[in-house]
């Protein structure tokens, strides 16, 4: 069709044939299933079936408010924003996120004094996945499976084995039809951010209430991203940008449980005003002369938690929507916001996929980690080879191994401009060359590639002078001192890192601590304290 008919004017120099064509493919796409484009929004009345079949009550007894209009919806299910009446919240929703105890060995940035994020409200984001999309699902993915399978039968393209790649993509859709999946990533991420003194947040999941097709959690209501990336952050876009990979980088590095679905769509910006001084010292006064609760309770007597001031954050974010196509007053208002002491907090949302490595892919990205810290490229190249999911299908292993270790000796040369030095071109071209030679990856490392190709986008937009290396110099100090202190008292898990890469630990350790110090002839204080120089937490 694309041939049918004579270029014409009218078609903008397209022939009929293909605006016929292009007209078919879209029509065809839209029908398609929610494996392969944005579902459809559902009817209301499904969405009450649902409720009032998990709460057991009529509809109208289980909401003080109801926003009948979806918030948003995409190829699983679609949120709404609600009240949920209080009679129907546990107590321990609105219990504290951040632990009171000191917990020893916490990573973050020196940012801010500490201000933890608000306890949850009743206002709720309600999720309801779409009707019939399990079957839906199903069959997309027997279509993918059918082509995929006839692709493979071409010359050369065994090595792609895209019938695999359809089961992976399958996993993950299906890991989404679970909403209780969700729920219990959103507390496992609370949980691991619990004792971090940094302003990020996720939803908290009610998890009495939700089910497999319906997840009630906290409404945030924030800013996306990416109206900051589009606009700007102003006096923001250093933090918001050091706080995004902080947070990653902990993900990625010591919890070994990792957001995968971090585009701009999924972090959202609040904002609240930290403590004054006087309010921090009635508040010390209150801890050390109070009298003891009756029941003799610990926490009472752990360190004191002094809440930031969040009685204005809907009205700023409301302002700042507003403002989205103003560029100039959205500045003005954020310079307004920076003067009057508020500061940015980052919120995740839509963490219904994660990565967790395996004890044996574990064990291949710490081994790959080993070869890399010593500038050991050939190694490297052999590494990813061996440890392919299908080694024998790899093509000019030995020019590989080549490339790599000429791409690792790059790095070396500039050990003392990293900051120049995009991790994301890196990337780029450890994939080309696997690509080139037929070097087939785990999917957890390729999704953990992805989301440092994506985090890095972000950082250098909001920040173009963003050293991803210099921000992971705490948390590899925290690594060490993990790795050192279970390596002496004779174990770890094994989710942890095992001791026998303390050595190479130590070695990036070392030459990253050098070139901090001696590629910056001039460091001023806060530099210092954010990137935790001045007392390593060891």
């Amino acid at each position: 069709m694309l041939l049918v008919g004579q270029p014409s004017k009218r078609y903008r120099g397209d022939r009929w044939g293909a605006v016929w064509w292009y007209g078919f493919l879209v029509r065809q796409m839209e029908a398609a299933g929610p494996t392969f484009i944005k579902g459809k929004l559902h009817s209301l009345l499904h969405t009450k079936r649902v409720v009032e079949r998990v709460f057991e009550r009529p509809f109208e007894e289980v909401f003080e408010e109801f926003d009948e209009m979806p918030i948003g919806s995409g190829a699983i299910a679609q949120v709404y924003r609600a009240t949920l009446r209080k009679d129907l919240i546990p107590p321990s929703y609105h219990h504290p996120r951040r632990t009171r105890k000191p917990i020893a060995g916490t990573v973050g940035p020196v940012i801010l004094q500490d201000p933890p994020p608000a306890a949850p409200t009743a206002s709720v984001a309600i999720k309801v996945l779409h009707p019939r999309v399990s079957k839906i699902i199903s069959r997309d993915l027997s279509i993918m499976r059918f082509f995929a399978t006839c692709i493979s039968v071409l010359p050369g393209m065994q090595w792609l084995s895209l019938p695999e790649e359809v089961d992976v993509f399958g996993h993950m859709m299906h890991q989404q039809l679970d909403l209780r999946n969700e729920a219990d990533n959103l507390l496992t991420f609370e949980h691991n951010f619990a004792p971090r003194k940094v302003p990020i947040t996720f939803p908290r999941p009610l998890k009495l209430w939700s089910s497999a097709d319906m997840l009630i959690e906290e409404f945030e209501n924030a800013l996306p991203l990416e109206q900051f990336l589009r606009n700007g952050g102003g006096p923001y876009d250093y933090q918001v940008a050091t706080l995004g990979l902080n947070a990653f980088l902990n993900m990625l590095l010591l919890d070994n449980f990792v957001h995968s679905d971090l585009h701009p769509g999924n972090i959202m910006i609040k904002f609240s005003k930290p403590p004054t001084t006087r309010i921090l010292l009635q508040n010390l006064w209150n801890h050390f002369f109070h009298r003891p609760p009756p029941d003799g309770s610990p926490d009472d007597f752990c360190s004191p938690i002094v809440p930031a001031d969040y009685s204005q954050s809907d009205a700023i974010v409301s302002k700042l929507k507003s403002l989205s196509n103003s560029p100039e007053l959205w500045h003005q208002e954020l310079d307004s916001l920076h003067d009057s002491g508020y500061i940015p907090e980052i919120v995740f949302i839509d963490a219904g996929l994660v990565t967790t490595l395996n004890v044996t892919n574990r064990q291949n990205f710490l081994d790959l980690f080993r070869a890399v810290a010593e500038f050991d490229g050939y190694r490297t190249g052999q590494l990813m080879i061996e440890r392919s999911r299908t080694p024998e299908l790899a093509i000019d292993t030995e020019t590989f191994a080549l490339k790599m270790q000429h791409l690792i000796l790059s790095v070396k040369r500039r050990t003392f401009s990293l900051g120049q030095i995009k991790i994301a071109d890196l990337l780029t071209e450890v994939l080309k060359n696997v690509r080139q030679h037929h070097v087939k990856m785990e999917g957890d490392f390729i999704n953990t590639v992805i989301s440092i190709l994506l985090l890095e986008g972000i950082g250098r937009q909001l920040d173009p002078n963003m050293d991803l290396f210099a921000s992971a110099l705490p948390i590899l100090r925290q690594l060490g001192g993990q790795m050192a202190t279970r390596e002496g008292m004779g174990g770890i898990s094994a989710k942890d890192l095992p001791g026998s890469d303390l050595g190479a630990l130590l070695k990036v350790w070392v030459w990253m601590e050098a070139r901090s110090f001696i590629s910056s002839a001039l460091v001023n204080v806060d530099e210092l304290v954010q990137r935790d120089w001045l007392s390593p937490n060891i």
